[in-house]
């Protein structure tokens, strides 16, 4: 495995993220680029009542072979398959930011405890962002007494091996984990940057996952892909020309506002579509929208958005399942 470099960049090396000057980010901090202009309609109580359900430990202690998958809010899920409890990106303290106490507030409350969680086998991190890495949550996991597997980007690993979290795998993009007979992981590119702290812009990877099954007896393998955070590219041509057609996604629909800002790190739910066609997933569910106070747009306006979007396409709406936060649903195999 190759050494990281100092720092990394995006497939397209024009594009360059993270090197915002600190005036312009306090400028649109008061400016109000950083949280919804809006409420949802009838408020945030009657938000979080309309798009959370209560888990089912049950369920959910139950290992799968056939895939599951449990939406926790954000991008955090909870992906059962193959006898696996896969975890990825858990953020499920109060606050996206700095010891889960600072940072942009969650108005959808976590639908479990890091506690409450099954045993889980493999936890994957796409980056380092506080919204997708949360020290508060993989804290209380590993107080808990659990002690996963950790794959993450190239750059990440001493941060979990400081804190006693591990064995770790470090990837970079198209490296792929063996993380049981039959089930691999590969890193893939995404568009985004990274950053933990005002001195480590882009000291560590982004990206995202592909998860494949290849189940006994069938004629393909069954494919998963989470892409992490990203703008639009022509990344997920090549994560399809290169790994398969995915039969599930995890499609990023939210935080897309002002565009002048997110454009080249978030998608839009039309782009979102795009690349849904481009790595030609069969199925998609939404994630990275209705919890964490982030961007402009109101918590409840990426459905919104995502349908006029599929229409525009001329595709189903439930092309990409609207779960609600603590909802568990089986994924129909091919």
């Amino acid at each position: 495995m190759t050494s990281p470099p100092r720092r990394f960049a995006n497939t397209h090396p024009d594009v360059v993220i993270g090197n915002f000057p600190w005036y312009e980010m306090v400028w649109r901090s008061l400016r109000g680029d950083f949280k919804p202009r809006s409420e949802p309609a009838g408020g945030y109580g009657a938000f979080a009542r309309q798009w959370t359900q209560p888990v089912d430990p049950a369920r959910l202690a139950q290992r799968q072979q056939v895939p599951v998958i449990t939406w926790l809010g954000h991008v955090s899920m909870l992906l059962q398959v193959a006898g696996l409890n896969v975890l990825i990106d858990p953020t499920l303290c109060d606050f996206a930011g700095p010891l889960g106490r600072f940072g942009a507030p969650r108005r959808v409350p976590a639908p479990l405890a890091p506690e409450d969680l099954p045993p889980i086998d493999v936890v994957l991190i796409s980056h380092n962002h506080y919204d997708h890495l949360c020290y508060g949550t993989l804290r209380r996991l590993r107080d808990a007494g659990q002690s996963p597997r950790f794959v993450v980007p190239l750059g990440l690993a001493d941060w979990f091996t400081q804190r006693g979290m591990g064995p770790v795998t470090a990837l970079n993009w198209w490296e792929h984990a063996d993380i049981a007979p039959g089930v691999r992981v590969v890193f893939t590119p995404s568009q985004h940057w990274s950053r933990r702290t005002p001195w480590d812009t882009n000291a560590s990877l982004w990206g995202g996952y592909l998860l494949e099954w290849s189940r006994p007896q069938a004629a393909a393998p069954w494919r998963f892909l989470f892409p992490g955070d990203t703008g639009y590219s022509d990344d997920f041509k090549a994560i399809r020309q290169r790994l398969g057609p995915v039969d599930f996604l995890a499609l990023p629909i939210g935080a897309y506002l002002p565009r002048d800002f997110m454009k080249p790190m978030h998608v839009k739910p039309e782009d979102a579509v795009q690349l849904m066609l481009d790595v030609e997933a069969r199925q998609a569910m939404g994630v990275h929208w209705g919890t964490f106070m982030l961007t402009q747009e109101a918590f409840d306006h990426p459905p919104r958005d995502l349908a006029a979007a599929l229409a525009q396409r001329g595709l189903p709406l439930d092309r990409v399942w609207l779960m609600r936060q603590g909802e568990t649903r089986a994924i129909p195999l091919p």
